[in-house]
């Protein structure tokens, strides 16, 4: 229950512009907390860079605490791709994670929001109450890492109840679902190093597509939880917007990913000045 809860909290943290007429550049450094009923048990950390309409983003997660004696583990992950009419458009995805004797690797190239090829070592297992995963399921869809990048078309509040109407289409090479975000409230950064400004908190469904086994008590449990929030706050100088702190009730108590720091800078933009590029 733990392991794939914890999965899925990732793609929601390291999870959810192109209005004047590309997105403006700017970077994002972001530390984690990760704590299960208040009880640290790991840390993760996330880059991300935007410059014009393209996008690179790069996270990292590890165990720690009690639970590093239980079961030890770390993970890394990247993604790439372009930001166009608002937007995300992956490239790449990859994925590298190990957790005791367990390891995992996923590597996908994207094109047109359609996975052309992946790999994933080791394979998953048959199961025969696993729905199968078909052509479908991969297309119009993001990669967990690129999911966390949300930008906001337009030109009004950046964070207003329109910033969480979307939902998100994840193929992570396991599984395929969406994250239906709905609006929730505002509210505003606390102890967050490097950002004290306002943010916009959505609530979100878990809503497996393909890659799951329905009948598992933990997979009901997440489809019929109602308590999945996540708290976006704004790339300086973008139209972006990113997981400042993401909570997801289990059947062990609350799973939170917290950001302690969170500092983004804006960068002068090229497009249209050529004297810019020189």
């Amino acid at each position: 229950m733990y392991r794939q809860t914890a999965s899925l909290a990732a793609a929601l943290a390291f999870f959810t512009a192109a209005s004047t007429p590309a997105v403006a550049e700017g970077r994002l450094e972001a530390q984690y907390s990760i704590t299960l009923t208040g009880i640290p048990i790991g840390r993760g950390a996330l880059v991300l860079e935007l410059s014009n309409d393209n996008y690179t983003t790069a996270g990292s997660a590890t165990v720690t605490g009690l639970l590093k004696l239980v079961s030890p583990g770390k993970g890394s992950a990247a993604s790439r791709g372009t930001i166009t009419n608002g937007k995300i458009s992956p490239i790449s995805y990859s994925l590298t994670s190990e957790s005791g004797e367990r390891w995992e690797d996923i590597r996908m190239a994207i094109a047109a929001s359609v996975v052309r090829d992946f790999t994933i070592m080791p394979p998953p297992s048959h199961s025969d109450d696993r729905i199968p995963i078909a052509d479908e399921h991969r297309k119009g869809v993001v990669d967990p890492m690129s999911a966390a990048i949300m930008p906001v078309p337009g030109s009004g509040d950046l964070l207003s109840a329109e910033a969480c109407n979307r939902t998100v289409s994840i193929f992570d090479g396991r599984q395929r679902y969406d994250l239906v975000m709905s609006y929730e409230r505002s509210d505003s950064a606390k102890d967050v190093k490097g950002y004290s400004g306002p943010l916009v908190v959505c609530r979100i469904a878990y809503r497996p597509l393909a890659g799951h086994r329905p009948n598992r008590a933990q997979v009901k449990y997440m489809v019929e939880n109602q308590n999945i929030f996540v708290w976006l706050a704004p790339v300086a100088g973008t139209r972006v917007l990113v997981p400042v702190r993401v909570t997801v009730a289990t059947l062990l108590g609350t799973l939170a990913v917290q950001a302690t720091h969170f500092s983004s800078e804006p960068r002068a933009q090229t497009v249209g000045n050529p004297a810019a590029k020189k």
